[in-house]
């Protein structure tokens, strides 16, 4: 890195992508994407804005704002639009954070919260998860100090797929101090099945303070063109707003995601088939006593240690891609049966 760069950007842990395959033989499991083709509605709304490419995009993404509103009940005053749910939330941190202020989130999640913490010039405080996976919400708790200024929360947690209810998110809600606000991030929502589910947009007509964060990426398949949303009170998406990159949310990925909503039955068709080879794997795997989180993602976690290179090898040679968290664990996306299938493979030839 060039000497001009801050210091501090030295020892920033880099982002690793899923690795694309370079063999059509190979599955590749390692992004959570979807394993279907795009939305016909989407592809048809995509060729007749093709010739209208010298044009700026709608900066305000009126349209889009409008359909995600109807689809939420609630105001356009309440959706801020992104280049993805992961801009939103940077320009988050970049709107919340001050030197040396302390932004509180769970560990092991979403590994690009701590990059962009550091970008905005906050203080990662890492909370480690329960043995169980899930979100320790009263270690989050005791972790708020005079210095925080934000807090994060992934439900359904990336990568480890164990999912908060509804229920004990709302009393962590209550104890967090009004000022501090609480990003929720719910990439996965549409992928729960589970008893009293976090209901985040109604969380954050309740508290002032809890903005709820979705995308596009996931269960509408639309991770190539990057756009995602969130919804909260008129003051917190004024301060989104203000900080967003000018057309930053490009034309395509607006029309995109409006055609999208309008396709929300074939969404659920689609998500209802991984939920249901999800169920398939989950029990395969059980029968193999594999004992990861109860997963509420379009993926699953185990949490191997420093058995998780052996066990990617071994689905490399199986001919499926799958993502290591080095000396973790191995998150692997549900894509379809032969997935499935080659997963388990792999799987009972590791544990023997």
């Amino acid at each position: 890195m060039a000497d001009f760069f801050r210091p501090d950007l030295n020892d920033l842990p880099a982002y690793v992508a899923g690795r694309n395959p370079d063999d059509p033989g190979v599955i590749k499991v390692a992004s959570n994407e979807m394993p279907f083709p795009t939305l016909s509605g989407v592809s048809a709304a995509l060729a007749g804005r093709l010739g209208d490419l010298g044009r700026y995009p709608d900066w305000g993404s009126a349209a889009l704002k409008e359909a995600i509103a109807a689809f939420h009940q609630t105001s356009v005053a309440n959706v801020a639009v992104g280049n993805g749910s992961s801009a939103l939330i940077e320009k988050f941190l970049q709107a919340v954070c001050t030197p040396g202020g302390e932004v509180v989130f769970p560990w092991r999640s979403f590994e690009a919260y701590p990059i962009a913490i550091r970008v905005a010039g906050g203080v990662p405080v890492k909370v480690p998860l329960r043995d169980d996976g899930r979100l320790d919400l009263a270690r989050m708790l005791d972790a708020i100090t005079a210095r925080t200024r934000a807090v994060l929360v992934c439900t359904p947690n990336n990568p480890t797929g164990a999912a908060l209810h509804h229920g004990e998110l709302h009393r962590f809600l209550r104890s967090v101090p009004r000022e501090i606000p609480v990003l929720i991030d719910e990439a996965y929502v549409d992928f729960l099945e589970m008893d009293d589910p976090v209901r985040g947009v109604e969380l954050s007509r309740e508290f002032p303070n809890a903005i709820s964060l979705r995308t596009f990426s996931k269960a509408y398949g639309l991770a190539g063109l990057r756009i995602g949303y969130a919804v909260g009170m008129e003051g917190v998406v004024a301060g989104l707003d203000k900080v967003a990159t000018p057309f930053s949310v490009n034309t395509l990925a607006q029309t995109a995601a409006t055609a999208a909503l309008q396709q929300r039955g074939e969404v659920e068709r689609r998500v209802g088939i991984i939920k249901a080879e999800r169920a398939k794997l989950v029990s395969a795997l059980r029968a193999l006593e594999w004992d990861g989180p109860d997963p509420q993602g379009n993926f699953i976690w185990f949490g191997l240690g420093e058995e998780s290179e052996r066990f990617a090898r071994r689905c490399e040679s199986e001919k499926i891609i799958v993502r290591t968290f080095a000396g973790e664990g191995v998150r692997v996306t549900v894509a379809g049966p032969e997935a499935s299938l080659r997963i388990v493979r792999a799987y009972r030839a590791f544990r023997s």
